[in-house]
């Protein structure tokens, strides 16, 4: 069947967005910067610090000094990062639980409604990383993009342009866009499955129904 598959792709899937959010988030390389007046040097611009790389390797960083001076869209990049990281930690986390491979001690129906409940957990904290990767990365390529082509700054001031770190955030907000959408189809298919399980009914022995029935006449 398609749903082990699509299960366990999920959680790949979910995992390896979740250590691209974590690349993201951390690497200072949102932005950049590079001058004719300067070749061999360029500035980076990331959510925690700014750094100088020069070609030849060297790399002076410093961190942001205060707090309330970032700029806005800085302060929402952070917010936004931080929470798609503890949604996409948990989400991965619940999909792996709710993989079939993983035994539990309940009954097989129980573990059944169970396990989909832990993949349709999953799957949505899956998808909610995806977006919340995705507004913070793309809102910041929006505004380069408006600042690139603003025709009221002179050409001879340098513009920013897109730093890696955009294009491994749109990259792992696809994959947990990717890994959720995975881990609800799976969970829909286990739906199915439960509806189509045999119930199980009781049979009651031909000689111990002779007898009730025995005893139930004599008493009439």
């Amino acid at each position: 069947k398609l749903s082990p598959c699509n299960s366990l792709l999920g959680v790949l899937l979910s995992a390896v967005g979740w250590l691209c959010s974590l690349c993201t988030t951390m690497m200072p390389f949102w932005l950049t910067l590079s001058t004719d007046l300067l070749p061999t040097e360029s500035l980076e611009v990331g959510l925690w610090k700014t750094c100088a790389i020069q070609d030849l390797g060297l790399q002076e960083c410093r961190p942001y000094n205060s707090l309330l001076g970032l700029p806005p869209d800085i302060k929402l990049a952070r917010i936004l990062m931080c929470a798609a990281l503890g949604f996409g930690l948990m989400g991965s986390v619940l999909a792996v639980l709710g993989l079939n491979l993983i035994n539990s001690c309940c009954r097989k129906m129980d573990d059944r409604r169970f396990k989909k409940v832990l993949k349709t957990a999953g799957g949505t904290l899956s998808l909610a990383a995806g977006i919340l990767v995705l507004v913070p990365v793309s809102y910041i390529a929006h505004l380069t993009v408006v600042r690139f082509f603003d025709e009221s700054v002179p050409d001879v001031v340098p513009r920013w342009e897109f730093g890696d770190s955009l294009f491994c955030g749109w990259t792992a907000g696809v994959l947990h866009l990717v890994a959720g959408t995975l881990l609800l189809i799976s969970s829909l298919y286990l739906q199915e499955q439960n509806w189509n399980l045999p119930v199980h009914i009781p049979l009651v022995p031909v000689s111990q129904r002779h007898r009730s029935v025995r005893i139930s006449a004599e008493y009439i």
